[in-house]
């Protein structure tokens, strides 16, 4: 099988496609044709060991020291069932899925065997391969921190900032889906796709201060990383929460002292494979309330240029790779 390998640390240029050994189901697992995975933003930082601040050693700790342990990334998959391997009882040979296999990685090939109890559902049908792909990493990322770091509650008002990346523009849909209001930051030009999900009011970081000194909002979603509790606390409500999808050691440490003094909350965590969670996000997208935006999809022979393409902090929603179109 063909698989995308990166077997040192750096820029796009460390990626490279080779051939490797095509697996085999064993007991209890499932051996999937992968027909398309994203290069998501977990992918570039382990390439570059690009971490926030205070998580490089554990990084390398985890992925490698000097080189990466898992030279194949790819942290979700969509594909079909090819095989099963004894005792396999909730799929089939056919079965169109999609998968979350976190920093177990290896979705970058042709093919991945996973344990039949992996976080695994069935894929939408109203999504194809690609979108089926992008549904997850930003999904699920988006999900969590919105439903159990913010706790978001129907009439709330929420602001996601970045909302026009993987995660962000996830969060729009997923946050209108659980009957926010929505505010998402973004430059100007993605204005126009960001009310096509759902957004209701927007802020061009480009003119505008970010996230601003009224306290209107109940909730903040920072995606990118880069507004901190000082300055969303003036545009947090009394009891508001912000949530952050990026967010380095220090932050975590100050996080406790931070909520002990304020009834402002900031709050972070990471996220874990479920397929409760995958099939919520199923559920969203066959009732039309959730369809995963994708900027660019590039073949299995082109990942260097999709891993440059994810290397800019302005892309669009998803980066895919397409690994099979039959």
């Amino acid at each position: 099988m063909r698989a995308v390998f990166c077997r040192t640390y750096g820029g796009p240029e460390v990626v490279s496609m080779e051939d490797a050994p095509k697996p085999e189901a064993g007991p209890g697992e499932i051996l999937i044709r992968v027909m398309a995975s994203t290069v998501s933003a977990a992918d570039r930082r382990i390439r570059s060991r690009d971490v926030p601040t205070g998580f490089a050693l554990p990084m390398r700790l985890v992925f490698g020291w000097s080189r990466p342990k898992k030279p194949i990334l790819g942290t979700d998959l969509a594909g079909i069932v090819e095989a099963i391997g004894p005792g396999v009882t909730r799929f089939s040979p056919g079965d169109a899925v999609i998968a979350n296999v976190g920093a177990a990685l290896g979705c970058h090939a042709e093919y991945r065997v996973l344990p039949e109890k992996a976080a695994i559902v069935k894929k939408p049908e109203t999504l194809s391969f690609e979108e089926a792909a992008a549904l997850v990493f930003g999904g699920t990322t988006a999900l969590f921190s919105l439903r159990d770091l913010l706790a978001l509650q129907p009439g709330e008002h929420v602001l996601v900032n970045g909302a026009g990346g993987a995660v962000g523009s996830a969060a729009v849909q997923i946050a209108k889906a659980m009957g926010a209001t929505v505010t998402a930051v973004a430059s100007g030009g993605k204005h126009n796709l960001l009310r096509s999900i759902g957004a209701d009011a927007f802020i061009d970081y480009e003119r505008e201060a970010v996230p601003g000194t009224v306290p209107r909002y109940d909730a903040i979603l920072d995606c990118h990383g880069n507004l901190g509790a000082s300055n969303s606390a003036t545009a947090l409500t009394a009891k508001g929460r912000l949530g952050l999808v990026v967010a380095g050691l220090p932050q975590y440490l100050a996080m406790p002292f931070t909520n002990l003094i304020s009834p402002k909350k900031v709050r972070a965590g990471v996220v874990s494979e479920k397929a409760e969670d995958l099939q919520s996000l199923v559920a969203l997208a066959e009732n039309g309330q959730f369809r995963p935006v994708i900027g660019a999809v590039f073949p299995l022979d082109q990942a260097r240029l999709a891993h440059e393409a994810v290397e800019s902090s302005h892309k669009t929603g998803n980066v895919v790779l397409q690994l099979s179109t039959d």
